[in-house]
């Protein structure tokens, strides 16, 4: 039932004429008018919801909206719960950094990457390095030796205009 909560008519707010019925055990009762649909559904102490209302005619279900309600929000909260959210962490290099600040920048790469996030590492070119951009792929190579943990490189360096990136993701 790919529709949202706040999207389901229940009871006296489903305005169509006839409907399709299902029953509680999934038993289909047939096309009837909705008084009718909703006389059965009091009778049995449940509601009456429209769970396909783009069918011809629309589809109506009997059972207990607060229990169904309940039980999605649920699954919601279940399906949030196992979401793995990636962030991408940035590390900025230079052209000419210096080996020990390497070193700095690629243990918090490995602290970012241990945690399950993206690492982008970025040099930016400026003036008249653009003429060594071949200095950049090199720091690059260095920057991936120093990592210690085991990475994928999701994207290789590559120049696009004046800086240079690469995108690292954590191993499986």
């Amino acid at each position: 039932m790919g529709i949202n909560n706040k999207e389901l008519l229940i009871n006296e707010q489903i305005r169509d004429r006839e409907v399709r019925v299902i029953d509680v055990n999934g038993e289909q009762l047939g096309v009837m008018p909705t008084k009718k649909a909703l006389g059965i559904a009091e009778d049995k102490g449940l509601d009456l919801v429209k769970i396909a209302p783009q069918a011809k005619p629309p589809v109506c279900k009997i059972m207990d909206y607060g229990k169904y309600r309940f039980d999605m929000l649920k699954k919601e909260k279940e399906a949030r719960k196992k979401q793995k959210v990636i962030n991408v962490k940035e590390v900025r290099l230079s052209a000419t950094i210096e080996e020990h600040d390497l070193a700095v920048k690629a243990k918090n790469a490995d602290k970012f990457l241990k945690s399950g996030d993206k690492v982008k590492v970025s040099i930016r070119f400026r003036g008249r390095e653009m003429a060594h951009t071949e200095v950049g792929y090199e720091v690059m190579e260095r920057f991936n030796s120093m990592l210690s943990s085991e990475v994928n490189i999701d994207s290789k360096p590559k120049l696009e205009g004046r800086s240079m990136s690469m995108v690292l993701t954590p191993k499986e």
